[in-house]
Formats: C-alpha cells, structure tokens, sequence
C-alpha cells in the first residue's frame, strides 16, 4: 500500500509496452537497443530485489521503501515514505 504521491515513484517493468505511442521504453526512442540482452548488459542490470530492508522485520523489500507489504499494511502507512494512509484501530489483526 502506497500514498498518492508514492505512485508516481513505483519501478517500471523491464517488458515493452503494447502501446506504441505513448510507451516510453520501445525501441522508436532510442529506448532500447534491438536484440539486447538485459542479463548480459552490466550498465544497466535489473535487479529485482533491491539492497532495502523493512524497518520492522527487517526482511528485503523489492521496491524502493521503507516497509514491506505486510508491516506497511499491518501498522496503516505507505510503504515508501511512511506516511499515516489508513486507520487500523479497530482492525483484528495477529502478529503472527
């Protein structure tokens, strides 16, 4: 769960869009390179997990934030910048 303003910031996929127009990872931009090998190129490598950690559990998170799904959802904030998104007062939840 993420805020408004933290939409903007969430990592783009590594697959070209469909729609040639307004896509702006096709290959008519200079976007990409024809016949290009994303594992192979070292400058600009795909890292799926990054080197980020929840501050709570300390587990990895795969976008760049501060909490990972299940503690941003559990405590109410925006996973990125940790901003107060939702009321979980009087939400049952477990810590388990």
């Amino acid at each position: 769960m993420v805020c408004d303003k933290c939409e903007k910031k969430l990592a783009k996929v590594i697959v070209p869009d469909k729609w040639k127009d307004g896509a702006h990872n096709t290959t008519e931009g200079g976007g990409r390179k024809i016949n290009e090998n994303k594992l192979l190129s070292k400058k600009n490598r795909w890292k799926p997990y990054g080197q980020t950690k929840c501050i709570i559990c300390k587990q990895q998170v795969h976008q760049d934030g501060k909490y990972c799904h299940t503690c941003a959802y559990s405590k109410g904030v925006c996973a990125m910048c940790g901003k107060q998104v939702l009321d979980t007062e009087f939400y049952k939840q477990s810590n388990v």
